[in-house]
């Protein structure tokens, strides 16, 4: 059956378009259209949608207003559309804050380098959050995962050379609510979190939940347009209790202080622990991110060995993958992000298929996690 689409936008033009995009893949199915967000509430609870894409900005009732009704009286999964501009990064953000799961740029040229590249990529994001249809209109949802899926713990593999490379993922029973989080023990003195398709909520779950005594620098790679990281990091940086910016060329590494990768460029570890800096590149074309997790894992596993403590949240594709691999190497703990919690469980996924994840959390509880595995709870 094919996932059926509601597509939301005041311009003919647009909405004729996006249409023709998404029956052009025949697992989707263009239902319906609205011409404003609140005929875009009407319809939604109609029809019943399986996804909605919707423009931000439109007569009536914005698209914010309509993600917020729309998530109050039937949730589904909705892909913003937005202006690559500093407002539009910030009403993109309110977006996903009211329940959204992912966006895009509105003109198709900002999303990929060609025209079929953004086809491809628009309907696989639409075929990818529709999955979690099943899981937004159980309103139980969180609260049966957390009773029954606490975390999954994998059997830590001794990294070395010979023992890194992919194995199969060891199933093993969940852990019960009533179940404490242990320390490791081990010392650490950088933390890593990469991630992309519902990032930005997860994050924000996440670093708000960190006190300012935090001991070590955080440093975040999430997929993001270059407009966008500078107002997300500001919005993180007057939610936490933790500094919160986005990372520039030469920032010292601080505890207590978190640095996004800017968009549209590469962040590298440079230097030694300690005594370390960030190297802001430009990274050429041929990365297909910019930022890039493997690129940031990568140079921290050079700089700082065994004492990262990283993780990798939701996402769609493997990016990550290949930097946990080598922070494995080096002896460095990574964590995934449980799949009933992801928006996109893809570079979850990823890591926990190789074998390289010790922990799979569910979001709800990755902040409690970090902060005993640190030794402040």
């Amino acid at each position: 059956m094919a996932i059926k689409v509601l597509v939301v936008d005041d311009s003919s033009f647009f909405r004729r378009r996006v249409s023709e995009i998404i029956n052009a893949d025949p697992r989707l199915e263009v239902i319906d259209v609205a011409v404003n967000g609140k005929e875009a509430v009407e319809k939604a609870k109609l029809l019943k949608p399986d996804v909605i894409t919707m423009d931000i900005e439109m007569p009536v009732m914005d698209g914010i207003s309509a993600v917020r009704e729309i998530m109050k009286a039937c949730p589904t999964p909705t892909l913003m559309f937005s202006s690559l501009t500093h407002d539009g990064a910030k009403a993109t953000l309110d977006a996903l804050d009211a329940g959204a799961l992912d966006f895009l740029p509105k003109k198709f040229e900002d999303i990929a380098r060609n025209r079929d590249e953004a086809v491809s990529l628009l309907q696989k994001r639409i075929a990818e959050i529709a999955r979690k249809k099943l899981f937004m209109r159980r309103p139980s949802v969180t609260t049966q995962t957390t009773q029954t899926t606490m975390s999954t713990v994998r059997p830590t593999v001794r990294a070395t050379a010979s023992t890194v490379a992919p194995v199969k993922s060891v199933p093993v029973a969940p852990v019960a609510v009533a179940q404490r989080f242990k320390a490791t023990g081990k010392k650490y003195q950088l933390t890593a979190i990469g991630t992309s398709t519902g990032g930005p909520v997860a994050l924000q779950k996440i670093l708000t939940a960190i006190p300012a005594n935090y001991p070590h620098p955080i440093i975040l790679v999430q997929h993001m347009p270059a407009t966008f990281t500078a107002a997300f990091a500001a919005r993180l940086n007057n939610l936490c209790k933790i500094q919160v910016k986005e990372a520039e060329d030469g920032d010292v590494l601080k505890p207590g202080c978190a640095y996004l990768a800017p968009g549209g460029l590469q962040m590298m570890v440079d230097g030694r622990p300690g005594s370390s800096r960030l190297k802001i590149l430009d990274g050429g074309e041929r990365m297909n991110y910019k930022p890039c997790v493997d690129v940031t894992f990568g140079s921290a596993a050079k700089v700082y060995g065994d004492k990262v403590l990283s993780m990798i949240l939701t996402g769609m594709g493997a990016d990550g993958r290949e930097g946990c691999r080598m922070l494995k190497t080096a002896g460095a703990t990574i964590w995934s992000q449980d799949e009933q919690s992801c928006v996109v469980y893809g570079m979850p996924q990823a890591i926990d298929k190789a074998g390289l994840s010790s922990e799979s959390l569910p979001l709800e509880r990755v902040a409690e996690r970090m902060l005993v595995e640190v030794g402040l709870k």
